[in-house]
Formats: C-alpha cells, sequence, structure tokens
C-alpha cells in the first residue's frame, strides 16, 4: 500500500499554480532524470497587513470573536505583537496567543480574539509589530478554593468548582438574572416500553481549569459526569468562554456516549437554568423564535385580546415588552379583574424533525396543555424574563438537529427554570442500538460474504457506539430588560449562525498553509472555468441533496451519504456500506479546500458541520477502540472497520487553525498516542494469511491509511506544541527516515513498527499498493512533511510511488520488481502525478496528469453535469437527482482537480 530547480518558497506557494519549474526547462522538455532536491521553505517576509472580512457579512450584534491567521516561515517569531483596525481606522482591541509553531521555532499560525463591543465593521486591518490598544473593560478572573469568578464588564459568571451547578449565579449590574445552571440527563433502561420511567441524573464536576483568563477572551473548562444514587454516566467536557463587554456566556458541550445501547438509553439531554423573576406578572415576557426571524411574544399574563381594553398605549407597551404603567392608570374594568386573567407559566417549544415544530403553553402543573402555534425550523433561541431583567438562551443547529427542544417552568412563580433540550424528552429514548441481528455472520469468511453483497463488514460486537460523542454549542444572554423584538431576532440569527472573521484565500494561499496544494479560484480561460463550474456544480448538488434528502437529526447531522439507489431514487441509506460516509475518500479535504480558495461562507459552514460530525460522532473518544474512526454505513459506528483512516487529524486540522476552536484541538490530541489502537485491534485480522500477534515492537501499521493518520496527528501536535512537541515529533520523523530507507519507500504498503522508538523495521524490496493508501489525507500531509522538513530519501520515496501509481505496469514492474496488479481511482491520484510533475520539474508527467484526471475513470465531459427533476408518485418527496453522482467520485474529482490547479495549472491550455 499503501531534478527541478531550487526554487523560493514564495515562488512554489503562488505557482504551484504557475508552476514555475516548467518556465525553466527550455522548450518545457522534461527534466533530466535527477534526484529531486528537498524544497526548503525560504524565509520571506511576513505581509505588512492582512484584511480580514466577516464570514457572513457585518453582523448586527457583536459577542466577540476568535480567528486563525497563518504566517510564513521564518518571517515571525513566536512572541509577535499585533494591532487591529477597523474600517475606519479605529482602534479594535484584540488579544493574541500563537497556536502553531514552523519547525525552525517561528510562528505559524496566531490566533486572535475582539471584545464583543468592538466596533461592528465591514473589514478589518491585522498588523504584526504594532502597538494593541487596551479593553475598554477587560475580563477579569478570580480563582478561589470554592469558585472562580469572571467579570466581563457587563456581567460577573460564578462558576463552581464542585458540586452539580456549572454556573452558580450570573449576575448583571449587581442583579441576579440565572443560577444554578447545570447538566440534566434522562436515563431509561427500557427503550420499547410506553410505562417505563426515565431516572434524572444531573452534571457533577470532576474538575475546572481556566485555560485562558483575558484581557479580550477567557475560557474555563469543566469536565464531569452525569450522576445519580451511584450511577455514574456520560462524561462531558464544558467549555465556557467569556469576551470583554459580553452580556453572554457561549457554551461548548461535548458528552461521551458510554453505553453500549442495548440495556440504558438517553431519554433526555439538557441544559438546565434557574430565572429569578422578580416583575408583576403583567411586565413578565416569554420570547420563542420560529422561523427566520419569526418571534413568538407574549406574556406571562396577557392584558391583550381582553373583552374590557386596558388601553391602547398599554398594550403597545406589553407587547414590546417595555415596563406598563401603574394598574390604576388604566380602565378600572381590567385593573379590578386582573386576578381572573390567567397567568401562563410554562411553554414548551418541540422540534421533532427538521420539517416542524409546535409550540404550546399551560398555566401550571397538573392542567391542561393548549397549543400556542407551529412552524417548519425553529431558530433555536427564547428569553424569559421582565423589565428588570431576564435570560436570553439558544442552541446553534436547533432544528437541524432534532429532536430538540426548548422548556420554560415556573414563570408565574419566584424562579422560572428553563431547560434547552439537546435531545428532546417528548421524542422518546435515543435508540443507538445496532439494526440487524448478525444473520448468521459468525465467522471471518461470513462476513467477508456480507460484504460482498451489501459492502458492510459486519463482525459481532462491534456495531457498538460507546466511546462516540457530540458538541453542541449554546449561548446564555444576561439581559438588563425584555429586549425589542429587533434586537431578540438579531440574538437568534446569531445563534444559528455566529459570526466568523477570516481572512482572504490570497493570504491563506501565500503564506504556505497546508502544503501549498490550493490556489485561489481562477476563471481566466474558458479550461479552468469549466473545472470551477463543475466544482460549483457538485458542492451545490450536496448542498440540495442535504435539504432535499433531509440529511438532519442529531447524530446525522453533518455527513453526506455515500452512493445513490438509482432504482429507487433515494441514496443507499439502508444498505451496508453504501449509506452514511463517514469521510471516505477524504470528502472533508476537498470540502476544506474549496474554502481555502474561494472563501465562500457556505461551504465553509457545509465543512463546519461535517468536521463537528466527522471528528466526534465516527470516532471513538472512549474504550478499547479510542482514536479509531469507522468505515462508511447504515448507522455511524455500525461497522467493524475501525481504523485511523476516519479518525485522522487531515480532518480536523484546517478548521482549527482557522477558528483556534479547542474542542477540536482536543480531539487532535487524543490521536497523539493512536499508534496503541494497533495492540488492541488489527485492521487486516479479516484477511490475514499468516497468524499474527500485535507485537509492541513490530507492529503491522500500513504505510498508507495507517501512517498517514499516525503522522497527521504527530505533524498537528509538532507545530501546535513547538519544542514542546517530544515524542510526537520523534516518531513522526523517525517514521520518516525509515520509510525512506525501505527499498521500495511507499510502495512496500506496510512495515513492522517499534511503539517505543518510531521506526520501522528494515523491509525486504517488496510490492503492495492499494487505490486506497493515498487517499485519506496521506498526499496532503506528505505535501506539508516536505515543504517542512528534509529528511533525505523520504521525498524519493513518496514521489516514487507519486510518479508510479498511474504509470504503466511495465514502468511499475522496472523500478520496483513487479508491477501493482490493477487500480482504479485513478482521476483521484493524478493529483500525485501532478505534484510529482512540479517537485521534479517533469513537463511529461504534467500532460499525463491532465490527461489521467480528464480521461480515466471518475467525472469526464462524457458525464451529464445536470439534475434531473423528480416528483410524486416516483419520490416522496421532489428531488434534484444526479443519479451518476457519488461521494466516493465528488471526494476526488474535488480534491484532484483543486490540487492539479494549483499545481499544474498552466499545462491546462485554453
Amino acid at each position: 500500500m499503501p531534478e527541478m530547480p531550487h526554487v523560493s518558497r514564495r515562488t512554489f506557494v503562488r505557482g504551484v499554480a504557475a508552476s514555475p519549474a516548467f518556465a525553466m526547462l527550455p522548450g518545457g522538455a522534461p527534466a533530466a532524470a535527477a534526484p529531486s532536491v528537498p524544497l526548503k521553505l525560504a524565509t520571506v517576509p511576513a505581509p505588512d497587513r492582512v484584511a480580514l472580512r466577516w464570514l457572513e457579512g457585518k453582523p448586527t450584534s457583536g459577542i466577540g470573536n476568535t480567528w486563525g491567521v497563518p504566517w510564513p516561515k521564518g518571517a515571525l517569531a513566536p512572541t509577535e505583537s499585533f494591532a487591529l483596525t477597523a474600517a475606519d481606522g479605529a482602534a479594535v482591541p484584540v488579544q493574541t496567543w500563537p497556536i502553531a509553531y514552523w519547525p525552525d521555532g517561528t510562528l505559524k499560525w496566531s490566533a486572535h480574539a475582539i471584545p464583543a463591543d468592538a466596533p461592528l465593521a465591514e473589514t478589518y486591518t491585522l498588523t504584526h509589530g504594532g502597538s494593541n490598544t487596551a479593553a475598554a473593560a477587560p475580563v477579569t478572573v478570580v480563582e478561589r478554593r470554592e469558585r472562580i469568578t469572571v467579570d466581563t464588564g457587563v456581567i460577573e459568571v460564578a462558576v463552581e468548582r464542585r458540586g452539580s451547578a456549572l454556573i452558580s449565579s450570573i449576575t448583571r449590574g449587581g442583579t441576579e438574572i440565572a443560577r444554578n445552571l447545570r447538566l440534566i440527563s434522562l436515563r431509561q433502561t427500557k427503550i420499547e416500553d410506553l410505562r417505563s420511567s426515565a431516572e434524572p441524573l444531573t452534571s457533577t464536576i470532576k474538575s475546572v481549569k481556566v485555560e485562558q483568563r483575558g484581557p479580550v477572551r477567557a475560557v474555563i473548562r469543566i469536565d464531569g459526569t452525569h450522576q445519580r444514587r451511584g450511577r455514574s454516566w456520560l462524561p462531558f467536557t464544558v467549555r465556557l468562554y467569556f469576551y470583554s463587554g459580553a452580556e453572554h456566556v457561549r457554551m461548548m458541550h461535548t458528552f461521551i456516549l458510554d453505553t453500549d445501547g442495548s440495556s440504558e438509553f438517553i431519554a433526555g439531554l439538557g441544559v438546565r437554568a434557574g430565572v429569578p423573576m422578580r416583575d408583576a406578572l403583567y411586565d413578565r415576557h416569554v420570547r420563542l423564535s420560529g422561523d427566520g426571524d419569526g418571534l413568538l411574544r407574549e406574556a406571562v399574563r396577557g392584558i391583550t385580546g381582553l373583552r374590557r381594553d386596558p388601553g391602547a398605549t398599554v398594550r403597545a407597551a406589553q407587547i414590546a415588552g417595555e415596563k406598563l404603567a401603574d394598574p390604576a392608570t388604566w380602565d378600572q374594568r381590567v385593573t379590578t379583574r386582573l386576578e381572573l386573567i390567567p397567568a401562563w407559566g410554562d411553554y414548551t417549544l418541540s422540534q421533532h424533525s427538521s420539517e416542524g415544530f409546535t409550540i404550546k403553553k399551560r398555566t401550571k402543573p397538573g392542567y391542561g396543555w393548549v397549543g400556542a402555534d407551529s412552524g417548519q425550523r425553529a431558530g433555536g433561541f427564547g428569553y424569559v424574563g421582565g423589565v428588570t431583567g431576564g435570560l436570553g438562551f439558544g442552541m446553534r443547529d436547533f432544528w437541524q438537529r432534532h429532536p430538540s427542544q426548548l422548556d420554560l417552568r415556573g414563570a408565574a412563580g419566584d424562579e422560572a427554570e428553563v431547560t434547552v433540550w439537546m435531545w428532546s424528552p417528548e421524542a422518546g429514548p435515543m435508540d443507538t442500538r445496532f439494526y440487524h441481528d448478525g444473520m448468521g455472520q459468525d465467522t471471518y469468511a461470513e462476513q467477508l460474504q456480507g460484504l460482498e453483497i451489501t459492502y458492510e463488514d459486519y463482525e459481532p460486537e462491534f456495531g457498538t457506539p460507546y466511546g462516540i460523542a457530540r458538541t453542541t454549542e449554546l449561548t446564555f444572554w444576561a439581559l438588563a430588560a425584555t429586549p425589542p423584538a429587533a434586537t431578540l431576532a438579531a440574538l437568534a440569527r446569531t445563534v444559528a449562525t455566529p459570526p466568523q472573521l477570516v481572512a482572504p484565500p490570497e493570504h491563506l494561499a501565500s503564506s504556505g498553509a497546508f502544503g501549498g496544494l490550493f490556489a485561489p479560484v481562477d476563471r481566466s480561460t474558458p479550461a479552468r472555468a469549466k473545472i470551477e463550474d463543475r466544482l460549483d456544480f457538485l458542492f451545490k448538488y450536496y448542498r440540495d441533496q442535504r435539504e432535499q434528502r433531509h440529511w438532519y437529526g442529531f447524530w446525522n447531522y453533518g455527513d453526506v451519504m455515500h452512493t445513490p439507489d438509482v432504482d429507487r431514487h433515494v441514496w443507499r441509506y439502508d444498505v451496508g456500506g453504501y449509506a452514511w460516509d463517514n469521510s471516505e475518500l477524504s470528502p472533508d479535504l476537498w470540502l476544506w479546500l474549496a474554502y481555502l480558495r474561494s472563501g465562500r461562507a457556505d461551504i465553509f459552514r457545509f465543512a463546519e458541520a461535517m468536521t463537528r460530525h466527522t471528528g466526534e460522532v465516527d470516532v471513538y473518544h472512549l474504550g478499547k477502540w479510542a482514536g479509531l474512526g469507522t468505515r462508511h454505513g447504515v448507522l455511524h459506528w455500525a461497522d467493524s472497520a475501525k481504523q485511523q483512516r476516519i479518525s485522522t487529524a487531515a480532518y480536523r486540522r484546517i478548521y482549527y487553525f482557522l477558528t483556534a476552536d479547542e474542542r477540536c484541538g482536543d480531539l487532535m490530541r487524543e490521536l497523539v498516542d493512536s499508534d496503541r489502537t494497533f495492540l488492541a485491534l488489527d485492521p487486516l485480522r479479516k484477511i490475514r494469511t499468516e497468524p499474527y500477534t500485535p507485537d509492541p515492537h513490530a507492529l503491522s501499521i500500513g504505510l498508507g491509511t495507517d501512517w498517514s493518520g499516525l503522522a497527521a496527528a504527530w505533524l498537528t501536535e509538532w507545530e501546535r506544541q513547538g519544542p514542546k512537541a517530544g515524542l510526537a515529533q520523534q516518531k513522526l520523523l523517525a517514521t520518516m527516515r525509515t520509510i525512506a530507507r525501505m527499498p521500495n519507500g511507499f510502495v512496500t504498503g506496510s512495515g513492522l513498527y517499534d511503539i517505543d522508538t518510531g521506526e520501522f523495521a528494515e523491509a525486504a524490496k517488496t510490492v503492495s499498493v492499494s487505490h486506497l493508501s493515498a487517499m485519506f489525507g496521506q498526499v496532503e500531509i506528505c505535501a506539508e512533511l516536505i515543504g517542512l522538513v528534509d529528511v533525505p530519501g523520504f521525498e524519493q520515496a513518496w514521489l516514487q510511488y507519486c510518479r508510479l501509481f498511474n504509470a504503466t505496469k511495465a514502468e511499475q514492474a522496472a523500478e520496483c520488481g513487479a508491477n501493482f496488479g490493477n487500480l482504479i481511482l485513478k482521476q483521484g491520484h493524478s493529483r500525485l502525478t501532478a505534484y510529482a510533475a512540479v517537485r521534479l520539474g517533469d513537463a511529461a508527467l504534467a500532460a499525463r496528469a491532465w490527461q489521467e484526471f480528464t480521461g480515466t475513470d471518475g467525472y469526464t465531459d462524457a458525464s451529464p453535469w445536470q439534475t434531473t427533476r423528480r416528483e410524486g408518485p416516483e419520490v416522496l418527496n421532489p428531488v434534484d437527482e444526479a443519479s451518476w453522482v457519488d461521494t466516493n467520485t465528488t471526494a476526488l474529482y474535488g480534491l484532484a482537480a483543486i490540487q492539479n490547479l494549483a499545481l499544474i495549472g498552466d499545462r491546462l491550455g485554453s
């Protein structure tokens, strides 16, 4: 499995799209067969300034923001200072910290944060070496033995170190807005018995750590479990984010499913808080967001619509959420009968599918519910409080991750209770059981036969959800009074799409980030424009398919399907390994490279949802398979192939560096020691012909999907830790060095790996090549490694693989001693040929790469490049179908198109 003249780093990064090597070759003739010279990235100056913009345009409300910016090798010290100005020249406070280093110790990625009260501008300018302006009200963090107190300048938040309440109080201007914010779960032991009651468990704190303490941004991490009566389950990590000048707390909630899904079930999962209610019942307000800017606006005791009219001014004030005049000034026919107007203390908004929500209310427990309204997609935001203050609360991806729910209870009493349900208790218990009984597939031989018919690699006890996770973003606002409807609608939009600052594609490309395998979108020739149009077609198709096929739900949102069923006009959602894609052949990378070169918001959000999903749901975070991901299937955890190729950090690192997201950083750090998973599980156990017992000093590890996953984790840890990376750096360089000494390098297919030293044993000159080896991030990781470090022989070993995969069998045999057999995915591998063409300055290879891209397998000019409209009764819902599209081919076409355009775009012709 799985000599170009030296050019400057700037020239290479800018053109790998312009392919300067070919210009240096007289007449564009192929270069002589001389050894490749490893490209050492030259030190070049950092740009004086970087223009930043909001991903979706200037937001309507400020909540603070964090983002990442890359810098050229050798240009900036890791302690470099930065300054930020708005478009009008106004200085903006900014907090800066390093999140990645080049191997020489210089700054590779910086992270930045601005306050919630920063001036909102269309664009900003980031400069290095300047003096930073101070925040008007810096975040302060005070640590005591019992609790940590955070002050944003607007609100003060008490974070507990023990007990069940993560936050004991949120106050604003001396007024307590919320208290006792904790996690809640409902545990049920029988899933099909409607009489079975759910047992409530609540959060119990195990540890609290201040990860960042201002002056603009503070972060507190809380770890714990849900407990009751000796039962502890659902370990969680919660991060609380605070920004200078903020009236809100942002929460990132992660839980790990530590049950096998067959004997106990989640019947509800949420975050709950108390809200003191101080105002008169007619001055208490409830707000729930619906579709778009839609808003349910009600008072606990309404004085509109009555038989007797209190007065137009009074009615208008209540609708606006303003304090009402003294009832003595109202029409006395109302004032004297106020106690006879019902007080509606309880509200519930339930979103049980992506296509519908309902709202109901009641006066108090023990009395009937009254339907209020319904709609399609609720924004996931609500408010309860009054004219002296209240709590706004929201959950991102609310309808996309159904079944979700918002509950308000006791708003007519002294304290209302708010629950944001990430799993609605009204939806029934979460069913994570396996979907069939095994059908007699007890032996490896029988399981391989099952793979032949349904493409599912089944194995008893392997289809378990034990150890998968999910992360949810929530926000809580401590508001001084009931806001106007327009303000609440803006907050709801913020919940649904949090603002994000980004650097432009031109800067991302010129910095040398991510191996130089992308260049900004270029439609300067008809040939280029045709490929760009096709890339746009494919992304739009998947974006539309998610909507038309309803690829939503708590565990599903963010993933796409693998292969269509041309007869039923559906995707094969129920056919083994053809169902959920689970990162097969790197759609994650296709999407992220598509964003990096275009800067398109819709692509970013699609890729973001996929990263959240594939890094959490498709990977194990507890148990013996922690660090491994699951191959594609009907359930995200169903297939018995648990492998590095799915869990690879290559799929997470782009999002991490663009956003400095701590949870994404956790996911990648979990993988640093994942070489130990090869002691627990042999990926080739079903097809080995010789006895094999895992030996920590001689582990059989594939040089393709296995090594690339390990290398991605080690490289990312080295980048993030710099000189402190230690063992990760050692193992990465040791594997590179010992792969290089293998007579056939990567063509060898696998090696015996020592978990202590990180070295592969010396190997014979053998040939074992798979079409999958390089298709799960290896292309991208090798390109980065070759640009970063000089390991003699490693580049030659990789270029040999790149040159020969799509070469003739005779060429393969002449160089390696045997041919590679009958291989597929030639279009996807055309980018390997293109990479070798640039590194070797070989115009013939460049021409061959374009021929492989346009005229082998995959999508070609002969593909339809259009959809067919299908409607009932042929299909359940109207859809635009392209039955010729599948995700394997799409991901590889996308990656090959993007990388070939960057590497050898000048050889494409007009």
